[in-house]
């Protein structure tokens, strides 16, 4: 792919509304929940604050993705924290990502003109700095504000003062709760404690309706022209005030065409003075400048270029810039199955997740952060690879608790709200060969090991040598009694394969022999113990009677080929017990009892996409195909994904967006191409 400016890019709608998907309905859910397929994401690969196509950010955490969110209306309502910005009497004409970034623009259309919003925020390099710059570009418009910061998961409201600010930002207002701080730089907002529509209207919570501050009774504010409307409320504090608690800040402001107005949240530890935010223009071309540079770079060859482009900037997104730890997804608690309670966090760094995901961006030419996550896991290992862990945290962290918040209502009524993550405890028997797969694909890059990457996988495999007669959790982190899960007991077999290649094939030290006496006695025992010959399939675990979508990644391992019988008998199986409604793949059948918890989940989409992958490797181009457009019809009009989709309500489910979907896309999209490349 050559580099590009934005305006030279070859779709330039396949980002907008104009775009496929276009025609999705933008009520709210039946529970009242604003849709996830109504948000965007933005990232300055620190953080990963959600917008709503009503202007509402209604989930941010600073000053990482795993910090306490100081907006939570995603898992509430709007009084949980949010930062509204709209036009007043507006609707929403086109939303779109400047091609080949995260710098969201809206476009409002009112009775008397339009206006765009941009929001961003530049890569967090230095500070964290959230822009919403707002334009008029016809007539005339009056945008307003909502803003409601809540520390802690809503559980500390701040104090607030006005500062002098500096010469370039003019007056701001200063907030503190415990450790943390925000600046609010921008024409002055003002304290209310005067209801919105949302709050009186429950069902359009985070998102909806035409209110706002001060309906029918505006809130005073002034553009840099000095044109006031309505009558003044209370400031926010004030220079030589000891400051004071603001639910609530809003302000009203008229724009003529021509006019633009710039607001910046930035976040800092309480105790420090509040740094100055870099001049809101600057800022916006230094952001457009670091994605394009970035996708300048990306290897794409597939009818499906935006999305996997799209899924491509997703991963970088939820890269963490300075430490190279990546997230499963920038959210918590997103259901997968609407009002239960099989909600959990996924702002971690899954090795499995993360082994993937390398993998994908190595195979598009991305080996410098290939390198980035090897550098994290040898940080996150080191000491003690006897102790390895499937998660951590976003540094290395290893303590990741799993704490229940009850004040909060949960998305769509479904609870627990949890931070932290159980999970974390359990021991998966997979995860090894997930993460020697993905250090496999670098060193077949031509990236070279050095003393210590290798001699970290010698430690992993000896740990999968101590381990190799344990039984495990799963890849689906069942919180059951452990079991014997063939997928795991498969990917185990592949640490020592690609350990063995590693020193056969291009001339690592390691026992070898060792190495290949477990390989070879586990791959007997799979084909013993994990493959029904009743069922003509492979089984989730050994003995038993039931299939899993993890099934369709063993010929990924090398264990088998795509087309092998055993593989196609299972893939018969897991057809006919495991697909469901419009044709997507569920994980496995939760009325097994397996995972040890009550209610029922969507469809997985990664597991769709390996079925794509399974069918274009097997001989089923026209199937492949088929159920790739009907999964990119699952795609926003942004082309984000979550972990699930509901076929009964057309909806997007789970934490989104998801690393997991995104990355199975690619790959679905690879293996495509691959088949139409090589027929037969």
């Amino acid at each position: 792919m050559t580099d590009q400016t934005p305006s030279a890019h070859p779709h330039p709608t396949q980002d907008s509304t104009e775009g496929p998907g276009s025609s999705r309905p933008q009520s709210l859910h039946p529970t009242g929940a604003t849709p996830l397929e109504d948000y965007a994401l933005l990232s300055d690969l620190s953080t990963g604050p959600l917008v709503s196509r009503r202007g509402s950010i209604d989930w941010l955490c600073l000053p990482r993705f795993d910090s306490p969110a100081l907006f939570a209306a995603l898992l509430g309502g709007p009084d949980d924290g949010r930062w509204k910005l709209w036009a007043v009497d507006g609707e929403v004409v086109e939303r779109r990502y400047v091609p080949y970034t995260f710098v969201l623009e809206t476009v409002w259309r009112t009775p008397t003109g339009t206006v765009r919003v941009t929001d961003f925020l530049p890569p967090a390099e230095a500070q964290d700095d959230l822009y919403r710059r707002v334009e008029c570009l016809t007539g005339e418009v009056v945008v307003e504000h909502d803003l409601r910061i809540r520390f802690d998961y809503a559980r500390a409201l701040p104090w607030f003062r006005r500062t002098e600010g500096t010469e370039d930002t003019g007056p701001a207002l200063l907030c503190t709760a415990g450790p943390d701080g925000v600046l609010v730089t921008g024409p002055l907002l003002y304290a209310t404690t005067r209801p919105t529509a949302d709050d009186e209207h429950s069902a359009e919570a985070a998102g909806g309706g035409q209110g706002g501050a001060g309906v029918g009774n505006p809130v005073s504010g002034a553009t840099e022209h000095g044109r006031e409307i309505g009558g003044e409320e209370r400031p926010a504090g004030s220079p030589d005030s000891g400051g004071l608690p603001a639910p609530r800040l809003a302000g009203r402001f008229r724009l003529r065409a021509g006019e633009r107005l710039d607001w910046v949240l930035t976040w800092f530890p309480s105790w420090e003075q509040p740094p100055v935010p870099v001049e809101p223009a600057a800022a916006q071309r230094r952001t457009l400048a670091f994605w394009t540079d970035w996708a300048s770079r990306l290897q794409v060859d597939s009818p499906e270029e935006h999305l996997v482009a799209r899924s491509l900037l997703v991963l970088r997104a939820l890269t963490n810039l300075k430490t190279g730890g990546i997230v499963a997804a920038p959210t918590t608690s997103l259901p997968e199955e609407f009002g239960g309670s099989r909600n959990w966090d996924y702002r971690y760094t899954w090795l499995r997740d993360a082994a993937l995901t390398i993998e994908v961006l190595v195979s598009h030419g991305f080996t410098e952060g290939a390198l980035h996550w090897r550098d994290w896991l040898l940080r996150a290992v080191a000491g003690d690879p006897e102790k390895l862990r499937i998660m951590y945290g976003l540094a290395g962290e290893r303590e990741l608790d799993e704490k229940e918040l009850d004040h909060l209502a949960g998305y769509a009524d479904s609870r627990p709200v949890r931070i932290g993550n159980g999970a974390a405890d359990q021991y998966q028997a997979d995860v090894v060969g997930e993460v020697m797969l993905a250090l496999a694909e670098l060193r077949d890059a031509g990236v070279t090991e050095d003393e210590y990457s290798w001699r970290l996988q010698k430690s992993l495999l000896s740990f999968c040598v101590r381990n190799i007669d344990r039984k495990d959790h799963g890849i689906w982190e069942m919180r059951g009694a452990p079991h014997f899960f063939t997928h795991g007991r498969v990917m185990m077999w592949a640490a020592f394969n690609e350990g063995i290649r590693a020193v056969t094939e291009q001339g690592l030290d390691g026992d070898v022999e060792s190495w290949t006496r477990h390989r070879d006695a586990l791959r007997a025992e799979i084909l013993e113990r994990g493959f029904s010959t009743e069922l003509d399939s492979f089984t989730q675990t050994y003995g038993g009677s039931e299939v899993d979508a993890s099934l369709l990644q063993l010929p990924h391992t090398g264990f088998l080929a795509a087309d092998d019988p055993m593989m196609l008998g299972t893939v018969a199986a897991i057809e006919r017990d495991l697909m469901g409604t419009r044709g997507l793949v569920h994980r496995y059948r939760t009325g097994s009892d397996l995972d040890g918890l009550e209610g029922h989940e969507y469809a997985f989409l990664i597991c769709s996409f390996w079925l794509v992958e399974q069918y274009a490797a097997s001989g089923r181009l026209a199937d492949a195909e088929e159920t790739m457009t009907l999964l990119c019809s699952c795609a926003t009009d942004l082309g984000l994904l979550a972990e699930e989709y509901d076929a009964g309500s057309g909806r997007l489910a789970g934490n989104f967006p998801q690393a997991f979907s995104h990355l199975a896309l690619i790959r679905a999209a690879d293996a495509i191409q691959k088949a139409r490349r090589h027929p037969g």
